[in-house]
């Protein structure tokens, strides 16, 4: 199962060479929670700026070829369990926003209840993730 970084980095071309091969190797999980994130970035881009059309036609493009039976969405107990590691996180002083952890939270735990690995560069909050819930599969990469 990808994180939304993966996504993006594809996109900017600065995915190793490594993910790259991996993409295109294995078949590909999508979470509906990196949908709404892809979207969201969609909506937050300035439409007056000269790159956001070309960055929302490609982001409009790459998540036309989701396929549907890829695409699933967290249960109501992986979003109950997130809530909780998401709190637990902030509490003991990890960094990020409220809602980037609780989105980042219900990603991993969607991937444990799917028996997913889920691949992401983002090693500051999965790592502490599986630290505190250690059941989860998880793929670090680093950006090129």
């Amino acid at each position: 199962m990808l994180d939304s970084c993966v996504y993006v980095d594809v996109l900017q071309g600065r995915a190793p060479s490594a993910l790259e091969r991996l993409l295109t190797a294995r078949l590909l999980n999508h979470s509906a929670v990196c949908l709404a994130e892809l979207t969201h970035l969609m909506g937050r881009l300035d439409p007056g700026h000269p790159a956001t059309r070309t960055v929302v036609d490609r982001l409009r493009t790459t998540i036309s070829r989701i396929p549907g039976h890829r695409l699933t969405s967290p249960s109501e107990q992986a979003f109950g369990q997130s809530g909780m590691l998401a709190g637990l996180t902030m509490r003991l002083g990890g960094e990020g926003a409220p809602r980037t952890l609780q989105n980042d939270a219900a990603l991993y735990f969607h991937a444990l209840e799917q028996g997913f690995v889920l691949v992401t560069r983002n090693l500051l909050q999965f790592d502490l993730f599986d630290q505190l819930c250690p059941s989860g599969r998880v793929l670090f990469y680093r950006r090129t």
